[in-house]
């Protein structure tokens, strides 16, 4: 992304301009969709000021204001869609999983939340003739979930001429998917894509989806664009930090403040926010499965696809679509296994 001149804005002078980009606010589109409060906060300016940046920070974004159908549709033809890894649930998800959006995916221990992550961090690279997005990956990890014996796990199960169009966009001259060499340095090059950062608590969490923004924001021009951002889990550390209903309050300000940092950025770079959500049992529910996600409304009505996983037999997995705005209900198949997420 190209350096602006914050000085061209209202009331910004050399200080104040190098104060907001200290805060991360380096580009008019990231402060014309800041609140008051916020830039006030972050950027050490007065309120009021705050306020007139802002406005003068929209009119040079051209940002805020009315648009017809048909600019939206032209916008929309912008996103991308990311592979699953499986056809079926590429299908029922129009697609695969979409940029500028918010997918949530929830289900218990072991459903396979952590493998959804892995696995799309890995196509997330691919071609996009095979249903990549030719872009690199953040991955904020708060339950100690990642791994990168997965990662290689899941390179070495692509086909294989998946894999030798994947070596070629990676660099890789002549790649052979059966020698071990250039399936080493092939997954040496795809972890090398892969942003890696551990929340310790949720306040150090919220920080990283501010350093996310940051990572993508230096990426944005290179040649592999952050195109996927995970937070596995969302909800762990909040979970845990606020307990009990004099705390629900607080928690669900922080999350929604948290969940819109996420969206900004796959709204202004073109990123597929994924994030896992841990369950509870509804005891209230006497029929189906009692099985509902932490978070609440704030966290069902910023998630733009939901998808609940659940176990079955041996290595299937049930891929239930929950919610979506323009997509039906439906369930789909797929299995867990060593080369990575499969077909039935």
């Amino acid at each position: 992304m190209p350096d602006v001149d914050l000085e061209e804005l209202s009331g910004v002078g050399p200080a104040t301009a190098e104060k907001l980009r200290d805060a991360g606010y380096d580009s008019f589109q990231s402060i014309a969709v800041a609140s008051p409060g916020e830039l006030s906060n972050t950027g050490d300016v007065g309120e009021s000021s705050a306020s007139d940046i802002i406005q003068s920070a929209r009119k040079h974004a051209d940002i805020g204001g009315f648009e017809s159908g048909t600019s939206v549709l032209e916008r929309r033809e912008q996103i991308g869609k990311l592979t699953w890894g499986v056809p079926e649930v590429d299908d029922l998800l129009g697609g695969g999983v979409e940029t500028q959006s918010i997918t949530e995916v929830y289900g218990e221990f072991g459903a396979g939340k952590s493998q959804v992550t892995h696995q799309l961090s890995v196509t997330v690279q691919l071609p996009e003739e095979h249903g990549g997005l030719e872009g690199s990956a953040i991955f904020v990890d708060s339950e100690d979930t990642f791994r990168p014996e997965r990662i290689d796990d899941m390179v070495r199960g692509l086909d294989d001429d998946v894999l030798a169009d994947t070596m070629e966009l990676h660099g890789i001259e002549e790649g052979d998917p059966t020698d071990d060499a250039d399936l080493d340095e092939l997954v040496r090059r795809v972890l090398d894509k892969i942003h890696v950062a551990k929340a310790f608590n949720s306040n150090h969490q919220i920080l990283l989806s501010e350093k996310a923004k940051e990572v993508a924001q230096e990426n944005e021009d290179t040649d592999w664009p952050v195109r996927l951002l995970c937070v596995d889990s969302l909800t762990a550390h909040f979970r845990a930090e606020y307990v009990g209903r004099g705390e629900l309050a607080d928690r669900q300000q922080k999350l929604n403040k948290h969940l819109h940092d996420l969206l900004r950025i796959g709204d202004l770079h073109n990123t597929a926010v994924v994030i896992t959500n841990q369950v509870q049992s509804n005891p209230d529910s006497f029929f189906g499965d009692p099985t509902k996600p932490i978070g609440g409304n704030i966290l069902g009505h910023t998630s733009t696809f939901r998808i609940y996983l659940r176990k079955s037999k041996g290595d299937k997995r049930i891929v239930r679509l929950v919610d979506a705005p323009n997509l039906a209900d439906g369930e789909a198949i797929m299995r867990v296994q060593d080369g990575g997420l499969k077909p039935e």
